[in-house]
C-alpha cells in the first residue's frame, strides 16, 4: 500500500470528495478551458502522438484509432464543449416518498467516486473520460496503452495544467504507468476505485472481466452485421452498408458481416460497388461468391461489374464471428429472416446490429428478436456512438445488460443513494 501507484490511488480518491464540492458552473467552465488548451496545443500533442505514431506498423488495426490530426483534435474539443452544455447528472431526485410515519425518502444521483479506465492506443479516449468523469462528478484513473504512452502523457499534463489554474485538486485524473504491474494494481484497487471501464480488444476486456475484484462494466468488442432482407431497397442497401464498413474500419461500430437474403443474391455486385473504392476485401460464401464473380445463373440477374477478383476470397467458419478491424468484410447468404437473427445470435457479440428492408413486419421481427445493445432499422451501426446519440462524449458501448447498456455517457457512471428526512421517529420493535 505504500508504492506509488497506491499512493496516486489515495490521491485520486481524496480529490474526488474534493470535486464533490464543485459546483456545475464551474466544471463548465474547467471543460471550456480544457477544449481551448487541446486546440492551442495542437502541435505539442501531435508532436507526442507522432512519436508513438513511429513506433507502430501502419498497417496495424490499431494504427487509425491512434492517430491524431489536426481535425480529429477539433472534433475531441468539440465534444468536450458538448459535454459542457449538458445538464448536469448529478443531484437528480430519481424517486421520492413519504412514508405512513412521516419519514420522507428521496433516491438522488450521486457520482461514483473513483472511475479506472483500462485502455490501448485511444488518445482521445484521455479527453472523453475526464470530460464526462468530472461532469459525473468522479475522478478518473487511466490505464493506457504503451501504443499511446507518449500521447497521453501530453493530454495529461495539458489537463492538468487546466485543473491548477482553477485551483481544482489536479489529481482528479491520474494516468498510470503503461505497464502490466499498473494494470494489475488498479484492477484489484478495492477501497480506493469504485468502478473500472475497459475499452479495447476483446482479449483485454476479457482480462479486465476474469482479472478484476473491483466492480467491472464490460464493454465488449463489436462483431456488426447488416442483413439485407428480400425486401431491402438497394440503393439504401449499398449506402447503409459502405458507410458502416469505410467510414472508420478500426472503431468497434464497424460492419464486419453482411448477411444477404437468397432472393436478392442478383442484387449483391450492386451492393458491394461502393465497397471497391476503398478496397474492401471480401470473404464471401459460395452462393454470394457466384454472384460476386459474375457467375450468377438467374435469368432476371442484372449483374454491374464483378467484384475484383483479388478482393474476393471463399469464406471460412472463422470469418463469422471476427471483428476484423480493418477493410475485410464476411458475406454469407441466408434463406430467411429467422437463419439470419439465428447467425446474428450465434455470432454476434450484442453490440450493434442492423436489418435493410421495407417490410415492416420483418423489421419489427428483427429489432425484438436480436439481442444486441442497439439494433437499427434502414440505418448503419456507423452510429453508435455517444456524441451522435446526444450523449456528448462517450466513456463506452457496453454490451452486458447490468446497470448500463450501450453508449454510456452521463447518467451511466453515476450511482445514486438514499437520503431520508425524519423527525424523530423510531422503528418498532
Amino acid at each position: 500500500m505504500d508504492s506509488p501507484i497506491f499512493q496516486s490511488f489515495t490521491a485520486a480518491k481524496d480529490a474526488s470528495i474534493d470535486l464533490a464540492l464543485l459546483d456545475n458552473d464551474t466544471i463548465n467552465k474547467v471543460l471550456l478551458a480544457v477544449a481551448d488548451k487541446a486546440i492551442e496545443e495542437t502541435d505539442a500533442i501531435l508532436a507526442a502522438n507522432a512519436k508513438d505514431l513511429a513506433r507502430m506498423d501502419e498497417a496495424n488495426p490499431m494504427y487509425d484509432r491512434l492517430k491524431l490530426t489536426k481535425e480529429r483534435i477539433e472534433g475531441i474539443a468539440g465534444d468536450t464543449r458538448k459535454v459542457a452544455t449538458l445538464p448536469s447528472p448529478l443531484g437528480k431526485v430519481l424517486k421520492h416518498s413519504v412514508l405512513p410515519n412521516g419519514l420522507e425518502l428521496k433516491r438522488v444521483s450521486v457520482p461514483f467516486g473513483v472511475i479506472g479506465i483500462v485502455y490501448e492506443a485511444r488518445p482521445n479516449v484521455t479527453f472523453d473520460v475526464f470530460s464526462l468523469c468530472l461532469k459525473a462528478g468522479s475522478a478518473c484513473i487511466l490505464k493506457g496503452g504503451k501504443d499511446a504512452d507518449d500521447s497521453n502523457r501530453a493530454i495529461v499534463s495539458l489537463i492538468k495544467d487546466v485543473l491548477k489554474e482553477f485551483g481544482i485538486n489536479e489529481n482528479a485524473i491520474t494516468l498510470l504507468p503503461a505497464t502490466h504491474e499498473a494494470t494489475g494494481a488498479l484492477l484489484h484497487a478495492n477501497g480506493f476505485v469504485d468502478l473500472v471501464i475497459p475499452r479495447g480488444s476483446k482479449r483485454l476486456i476479457d482480462f479486465v472481466r476474469q482479472e478484476a475484484s473491483v466492480p467491472v462494466i464490460e464493454t465488449g468488442a463489436g462483431v456488426c452485421h447488416a442483413y439485407f432482407d428480400k425486401d431491402g431497397d438497394v440503393e439504401k442497401g449499398a449506402r447503409i452498408i459502405n458507410n458502416a464498413k469505410t467510414r472508420r474500419v478500426s472503431v468497434c461500430n464497424a460492419l464486419d458481416c453482411t448477411l444477404i437474403h437468397a432472393d436478392r443474391l442478383a442484387d449483391l455486385p450492386t451492393l458491394c460497388e461502393p465497397l471497391k473504392e476503398s478496397n474492401v476485401l471480401i470473404y464471401a460464401d459460395e452462393p454470394a461468391m457466384n454472384a460476386l464473380s459474375g457467375k450468377l445463373s438467374t435469368v432476371n440477374c442484372q449483374l454491374s461489374t464483378p467484384y475484383p477478383a483479388d478482393l474476393l476470397k471463399p469464406s471460412t467458419e472463422e470469418c463469422y464471428g471476427t471483428e476484423f478491424q480493418s477493410y475485410t468484410m464476411a458475406i454469407k447468404t441466408v434463406a430467411s429472416a429467422d437463419e439470419a437473427i439465428r447467425h446474428i445470435r450465434r455470432f454476434g457479440s450484442g453490440h450493434s446490429e442492423c436489418i435493410i428492408t421495407e417490410n415492416r413486419a420483418t423489421a419489427d421481427q428483427f429489432m425484438v428478436q436480436v439481442d444486441a445493445a442497439c439494433v437499427y432499422h434502414n440505418a448503419p451501426t456507423s452510429f453508435t456512438d455517444g456524441a451522435q446519440f446526444g450523449l456528448g462524449a462517450e466513456i463506452g458501448i457496453s454490451t452486458q445488460k447490468l446497470h448500463a447498456r450501450g453508449p454510456m455517457a452521463l447518467e451511466e457512471i453515476c450511482t445514486y443513494k438514499w437520503l431520508i428526512e425524519g423527525n424523530g421517529q423510531v422503528r418498532p420493535k
